[in-house]
Formats: C-alpha cells, sequence, structure tokens
C-alpha cells in the first residue's frame, strides 16, 4: 500500500480490525456457554481488537472502532437490549482500560489491564440491568461477575500479547505508536 496516502492506510487498518472484531464477536455468540451459574457470561474475545486498538491506534481511533464494532454487531445479530448493555461495558470497560495503559508497562501489563476491563465491563453491564429493573440489588451478582471477569480478562489479555509478540507487524505498529505518542509529549 505504498501508493497510498497515510489517512487511507490508517482507515483500512481500522476497517480490519472492525471487521475481525464484529466476525469474532459473531462467532463468540455461536458457542454454547459453558458456566451455567452465570447466564450471560462469555469470554469477550473481540475485546482482544479493543486491545490492539489502544496499543497500536491514537484515543480518537481507538474509540472509532470500539463504536463501529458495537453498532455493527448488533445489527447483524443483536438486540437493543443487547445494545445498551454493550455500548456501558464496553466503554466503561475502554475508558478503563486506556487509564490503566497511561501508567506504563512497568506498573501494569497488558493482561493486568485486560482484566480490569473484563471486571469494569461487567460493572456497566450490571449498571444497566440495575437501572432496567429499578433495583441495586442486581450488584449482588457482581462477585460472580468479578471472578468471570478477571478469568476472561486474563486469557483475551494473554491471547492479545501473544499476537503483540509473534505478529510482526502488530510489533511494529506498536512500537510506531509508542515513538509517535513520545514526540507529541
Amino acid at each position: 500500500m505504498s501508493g497510498y496516502s497515510e489517512k487511507t492506510k490508517e482507515y483500512v487498518y481500522i476497517a480490519l480490525l472492525c471487521a475481525q472484531g464484529v466476525i469474532i464477536g459473531l462467532v463468540e455468540r455461536t458457542i454454547p456457554f459453558p458456566f451455567a451459574f452465570a447466564p450471560g457470561a462469555k469470554l469477550g474475545l473481540a475485546n482482544i481488537i479493543t486491545i490492539v486498538s489502544i496499543y497500536t491506534m491514537p484515543v480518537s481511533e481507538s474509540f472509532l472502532l470500539m463504536a463501529m464494532r458495537l453498532v455493527l454487531t448488533t445489527l447483524l445479530g443483536g438486540t437493543m437490549s443487547t445494545f445498551m448493555y454493550s455500548v456501558i461495558g464496553s466503554t466503561l470497560a475502554w475508558l478503563t482500560m486506556l487509564l490503566m495503559k497511561q501508567l506504563g508497562d512497568h506498573h501494569i501489563s497488558m493482561i493486568g489491564i485486560s482484566a480490569v476491563g473484563g471486571i469494569m465491563f461487567n460493572v456497566g453491564q450490571l449498571s444497566v440491568a440495575s437501572w432496567i429493573a429499578g433495583s441495586w440489588t442486581v450488584m449482588l451478582y457482581m462477585p460472580i461477575l468479578s471472578f468471570l471477569g478477571i478469568f476472561a480478562g486474563v486469557a483475551v489479555g494473554i491471547a492479545a500479547n501473544f499476537l503483540f509478540e509473534h505478529v510482526r507487524t502488530l510489533s511494529r505498529l506498536r512500537f510506531e505508536y509508542a515513538a509517535a505518542t513520545e514526540r507529541t509529549d
């Protein structure tokens, strides 16, 4: 893509990540749920794409990717209620992961950032459920979902970390983004 402008390359990168996130999310919905004691819980494999975007894109483009992924996944296989839960949970998780990343690699790893994101996603979803139910007793479900959020977040963080270690393009993009960020600081 050497003949294309940098902006075009950025749009293609965002579109590719968005498509991957949507496909992962839709495929994950077809996987049977293994935890009968926590209905609705899932691994959140599409969040690998969110981690990749946080580490390789400016904040505005990372947010755009997350928003596009949510809208497209909902249009292709969701409902309005799943959209409400996902928007609040994803936005809260994304903001928290972004803040945690600001601490730096020497304070918190990619796996730790992902685990925090898993917990905060559940906090967002339970907040919506509490609002819809008109009762905060829904939050009693939080200990179970926190445990599952940590487990899922660690699994997603390990997968994202593996991608950064073994996919040269991602390693290069992460390095270029870090270098560009340091120049602007």
